[in-house]
């Protein structure tokens, strides 16, 4: 990995330098699993931090398409973390063009996240030493992080404090989220003539939506668990019986025992139909990230917005997951959600509030201050 410090024009930001570099990523699509787009993207934030950090990063390659990490030469202190995929599909530029009005950033991945992204560079490029300082952008977040999980816990374990640069919402930090995951129930069953014999078949259609009534079940709200499916599909004609149905379901959990049910509860599902057979994929992927895991930076962060005279921050926990949940996981000490303020993520109405912009910048670069002076 490339080592470097910044350049000559550390001490100053600049909104409209962070606009235009907010535009030009923002103008590079780079929908997760679109290799062309995503190695497009890397270049362009590679670019970037070269621009404003005077060295190169290193694209690290994966299967995925590339991650981006940077580092400065010193023994590191703190690991700014994020990623440069999004869920927009190619062609939503066209729909939605970057644009400010009224003090709103907009444009596919605008929030979510690439203005975590020109906030983090634009934040160490600010400092006069960002010798303790890491920076790494990765290309799967938006599907799992199968690809970058291993990079992103080795650098967090070398770093031992990360910021995540996940959006803010209103403008809050993420102090909790809660593990996530998703299961794929697979309903084997049999084809037949609907119309002529019917009975010869066995219906996958008619199984899963009993299966998805059963599973809804297994939600509990008191524990902040829930259970919620999301996308099915079968059948392959009008006049078929269903010889398979999917059922994908989303499940989000606080506490790690709830994950270790609904694994469970999944993999004994039994079906209504004894002549069906019931294939379950998937599972929790990202643990929970206690409030625990923050409280030491979440203070260090509210004094140092006091100290350089912004605005305390406030903190929430959110039922969205990010790659601060594995690295809270291993004992790292971590903070999400200190990229842009806005809202909309993951919807066409996104939006970044730049009014907001530069003091949560400042704030990010005071933060980094502190924890590359604290002791080993």
């Amino acid at each position: 990995m490339t080592a470097s410090t910044p350049t000559a024009t550390a001490g100053t930001i600049s909104l409209d330098g962070m606009l235009g570099d907010l535009q030009a990523l923002v103008e590079i699509e780079s929908p997760s699993h679109q290799s062309g787009a995503i190695a497009s993207s890397a270049a362009a934030v590679a670019a970037l931090i070269e621009r404003h950090l005077g060295s190169p990063a290193a694209l690290v390659d994966s299967p995925a398409g590339p991650h981006v990490h940077w580092r400065g030469p010193g023994t590191p202190k703190v690991l700014l973390l994020g990623h440069h995929d999004t869920v927009f599909p190619a062609g939503a530029l066209a729909d939605r063009p970057f644009a400010v009005v009224g003090g709103r950033a907009t444009g596919p991945g605008v929030f979510d996240m690439k203005g975590g992204i020109v906030m983090g560079v634009h934040a160490v490029a600010s400092l006069p030493d960002a010798t303790g300082v890491e920076l790494l952008f990765t290309s799967d977040e938006e599907v799992g992080s199968a690809d970058s999980r291993a990079l992103v816990e080795q650098r967090a374990l070398a770093c031992g404090a990360v910021l995540v640069l996940e959006p803010a919402g209103d403008g809050a930090l993420k102090i909790g989220r809660k593990g996530t995951g998703t299961f794929e129930l697979v309903v084997h069953g049999r084809a037949s003539h609907a119309g002529l014999e019917p009975e010869k078949g066995v219906n996958a259609l008619v199984e899963a939506s009993h299966q998805v009534l059963a599973i809804a079940e297994l939600a509990r709200p008191e524990l902040g668990t829930t259970v919620t499916p999301t996308i099915a599909t079968a059948g392959t004609a009008d006049n078929v019986v269903p010889a398979e149905a999917r059922v994908r379901i989303d499940v989000r959990v606080t506490e790690p025992a709830e994950g270790d049910r609904l694994t469970v509860a999944m993999s004994t599902l039994t079906p209504f139909d004894p002549a069906v057979r019931l294939e379950v994929l998937g599972g929790l992927n990202r643990p929970p990230m206690p409030e625990s895991a923050t409280a030491a930076l979440f203070a260090l962060a509210r004094r140092v917005a006091v100290e350089a005279g912004l605005p305390e921050p406030t903190g929430v926990s959110v039922g969205g997951g990010s790659d601060g949940n594995f690295t809270a996981a291993i004992g790292v000490p971590t903070l999400d959600g200190l990229g842009a303020a806005g809202a909309g993520a993951h919807a066409d109405t996104e939006y970044a509030d730049v009014d907001s912009l530069l003091d949560r910048t400042r704030f990010l670069a005071a933060l980094v201050t502190a924890l590359q002076i604290r002791p080993d």
